[in-house]
């Protein structure tokens, strides 16, 4: 038992400290209540993911965080099926959602441009999240309808970088090639394809109804709260 809480202690200390590490960096760029925001957003987000696999028994290690990058849970198991992939692909958009909107009528009631600027990050954080290619959790989303999906997902991603260049999207890029080419040979009738992915219609259509919907309102929001900062004009 004491090897087990010095082990969780551990781990606790390394998602704190890379946390702060990631506060000061940004503040040094942005000023503290920022960096603060920013980084609780990124927090709320992947505590979506690290409880809803607490909820489906998957062995799941606590968030840490780097800077210029984001954060991260680590899986140290594969999901049972793609629908347990697909849930908690979809509760780390889906909460850190609520939490921009939170910010962002918070920033409404009180008209504080810090937390709409808050709220813009955190729905565009997770907008970006919801392009679908492996290994953002849109890409682990639409797995659930198919992985060829990604194939769409990757000329998103490459105009994104085209558009405004990045070390974070030439990363993703790199991790996301892999994943392209087992979707470009995807067999759905294989046994391990039809063992993953055995999982009803109805559901199918449901995360698909999801995954539009998450998308369509965090592309709003996105448009909507940018048109507020002062900057934006």
């Amino acid at each position: 038992m004491k090897l087990l809480f010095l082990l969780f202690k551990t781990k606790a200390l390394i998602s704190i400290f890379s946390m702060l590490a990631t506060i000061w960096v940004y503040a040094m760029i942005y000023g503290l209540p920022f960096a603060v925001g920013f980084v609780v957003m990124l927090l709320i987000h992947e505590m979506g993911h690290y409880i809803a696999a607490r909820q489906r028994g998957l062995d799941v290690g606590l968030p840490a965080f780097i800077p210029f990058v984001g954060a991260y849970i680590n899986l140290r198991e594969r999901p049972h099926d793609s629908e347990t992939e697909a849930y908690v692909a979809y509760a780390g958009p889906f909460v850190g959602t609520l939490a921009a909107f939170a910010a962002y009528f918070y920033g409404q009631r009180d008209g504080s441009e810090l937390w709409l600027a808050v709220a813009y990050t955190g729905f565009m954080i997770n907008l970006f999240n919801l392009i679908p290619v492996s290994p953002l959790d849109g890409g682990r989303i639409t797995q659930v309808l198919s992985p060829r999906i990604w194939l769409l997902g990757a000329p998103l991603l490459v105009a994104l970088f085209f558009y405004s260049p990045s070390p974070m999207l030439l990363m993703i890029g790199i991790m996301a090639l892999p994943n392209l080419r087992a979707a470009w040979n995807y067999d759905r009738n294989s046994p391990e394809a039809q063992a993953y992915n055995d999982i009803s219609d109805t559901v199918r259509f449901e995360y698909a109804v999801l995954y539009l919907g998450l998308a369509a309102v965090l592309a709003l929001m996105t448009f909507h709260v940018h048109g507020q900062l002062p900057r934006a004009h």
